[in-house]
């Protein structure tokens, strides 16, 4: 199996662990509409979350969050409108950035929230 793949869920399991301690109930993960998929689709405060998570070794370079691109953010927001028609969901939408760094020195979970919004094609 490929180190990104494995490195990748790796950070999508803390990401998981981290939304839980805070109270999120988990709907979905992986969740794939077409040959999109959302990480995790969680409930929080009466809000249904869409979240993207970025796991990286070092922030050498650029921040992990950097990586969820406008072209992402589009990819990603289609597959929110198919599930919220698909299960009729009636609460407001979020879009949330889990961005996460970890190495032998430690882990740093950065969670930004409303990162993006959906904006007009």
């Amino acid at each position: 199996m490929d180190s990104t793949y494995v490195f990748g869920q790796k950070g999508e399991q803390l990401a998981l662990e981290y939304l839980i301690e805070k109270g999120y109930i988990i709907l979905e993960r992986n969740y794939r509409s077409g040959k999109n998929e959302i990480d995790i689709i969680g409930r929080n405060s009466g809000e249904v979350v869409f979240i993207e998570v970025k796991t990286r070794s070092t922030d050498v370079f650029c921040e992990p969050e950097s990586a969820v691109t406008k072209e992402k953010q589009r990819a990603i927001i289609k597959v929110a409108n198919s599930y919220i028609l698909r299960n009729n969901i009636q609460e407001e939408a979020r879009f949330d950035i889990i961005a996460i760094i970890t190495n032998e020195e430690g882990t740093k979970i950065n969670h930004i929230k409303n990162a993006f919004t959906p904006m007009p094609y």
